[in-house]
């Protein structure tokens, strides 16, 4: 018997509270390990109307002017106008920053840190920042291995930003968000429902300044200009039973922080798989690689990557968990969802053979130390919105699937062997 459900998920733009304080935090990051790779990096952001607050736990040796960070910052996603009650030239920046705890560094500090190409012994004498547990995903449902729904809601999102900065729907403002509804037949995307769009824009556009004036006008720009770009390389696209609702309270001008404060680490769900997969709760911006909430989630993404790519399952879920100041993963557990092409216990074992899941040994495999040094200062601040994973517009380093052949050849010695 077939299973017809909807499946729902959401992104915001980079002019959205939440987004707006992941961004400062990790172009702070990029900033900090881009002078000293060895940085330690715990930056939380709060924002409000006419005020940003940048707080948390760094150490480093790096010299930073933290206002003009932030100011730079917010003046690239859009923010310039003070009339909109929050603007990167006259928002009071407050600075509140701690060193990180004793407690914590001395279970991930070492002297081999300094190094790059440890040994083994050495890999495990780098422990966890913390304990916790960590989730990777990938299907094979989009091209860029994630799920439809989160693919879709990004791909508007970012094209609501594009369209804003060209100038094409020059009234719209950085605030907004997205959300796509996806039917699904047995497990297998097969229609559209509903999209949804929630954008911030001026008060009139034109000469026109009536409700519902207004209102069509940006549901018919919108339609154009943001919803069927997007379909233009796809085989799914929206149909006439299709709904398309934009601004249904009637009007979205006050909006970014005057509209609504901001925090750092509160779209933990659009920053992965839009609710597909399980979450293991931690945030990703503002922290360093030693913190396993982010570069373990990097690292079992990669993992299961590469299993969707070799043809290994349809759809991989990885957890790993950790101890703080403990290298080697507590658990790692693999879930295909019956999708496997072998059995996932062996899935586990050519896990544990292929792929490095010691936080120093992430760190040295995916590069994640260096990235800003080598990307001219700028690279986690590219992934604080839109989604860290899936971005086939950025190069990271854990959406490859290097290892997918290698995986994929014991797929056929066990195929060839059973003939």
């Amino acid at each position: 018997m077939s299973r017809n459900y909807l499946f729902t998920s959401e992104s915001v733009t980079e002019g959205h509270p939440d987004k707006i304080c992941d961004q400062i935090s990790d172009t702070i990051l990029d900033a900090l390990l881009s002078q000293d790779p060895l940085s330690r990096v715990a930056a939380e952001v709060v924002v409000n109307t006419g005020l940003v607050l940048v707080t948390g736990e760094i150490t480093t040796k790096a010299q930073v002017n933290y206002v003009n960070l932030v100011r730079k910052k917010i003046a690239e996603i859009g923010y310039n106008d003070s009339k909109n009650g929050f603007s990167a030239d006259s928002c009071s920046v407050l600075i509140a920053l701690d060193e990180q705890s004793p407690d914590i560094a001395q279970g991930v500090t070492s002297a081999q840190e300094q190094r790059e190409n440890l040994s083994d012994n050495e890999l495990d004498q780098i422990g966890a920042g913390d304990q916790g547990i960590m989730f990777g995903f990938a299907c094979n449902e989009t091209p860029e291995l994630m799920p439809m729904p989160i693919s879709l809601a990004h791909r508007m999102s970012r094209r609501l930003a594009l369209v804003r900065k060209g100038g094409d729907l020059s009234y719209l403002r950085p605030d907004g968000k997205t959300q796509v509804s996806v039917q699904y037949e047995d497990g297998k995307p097969i229609g559209i429902d509903t999209i949804l769009i929630s954008t911030q824009h001026t008060e009139t556009i034109g000469d026109l300044s009536e409700g519902r004036a207004v209102q069509k006008k940006i549901k018919d720009d919108l339609w154009s200009a943001v919803v069927q770009p997007i379909f233009t390389d796809l085989e799914l696209k929206p149909d006439d039973k299709t709904r398309f609702l934009v601004n249904p309270t009637g009007k979205f001008v006050v909006g970014g922080p005057q509209g609504d404060s901001g925090l750092t680490g509160r779209k933990i769900i659009v920053d992965t798989y839009g609710g597909y997969s399980r979450h293991g709760g931690g945030a990703f911006s503002g922290k360093d690689p030693t913190k396993v909430d982010r570069s373990a989630s990097y690292a079992c993404r990669y993992v299961a990557n590469n299993i969707v790519a070799a043809g290994l399952a349809d759809k991989c879920e990885v957890q790993v968990s950790y101890a703080i100041g403990v290298a080697r993963p507590v658990s790692i557990f693999i879930e295909t969802f019956g999708t496997a092409k072998i059995a996932e216990e062996k899935l586990l074992e050519l896990v544990k053979q292929h792929f490095e899941l010691r936080p120093a040994g992430i760190i040295q495999t995916l590069n994640l130390r260096n990235l800003p040094q080598e990307r001219n200062g700028c690279f986690y601040q590219n992934v604080a919105a839109y989604g860290h994973f899936g971005r086939n517009d950025l190069d990271l380093p854990w959406e490859k699937t290097d290892k997918a052949q290698r995986l994929g050849e014991y797929l056929m010695s066990t195929s060839v062997a059973s003939v």
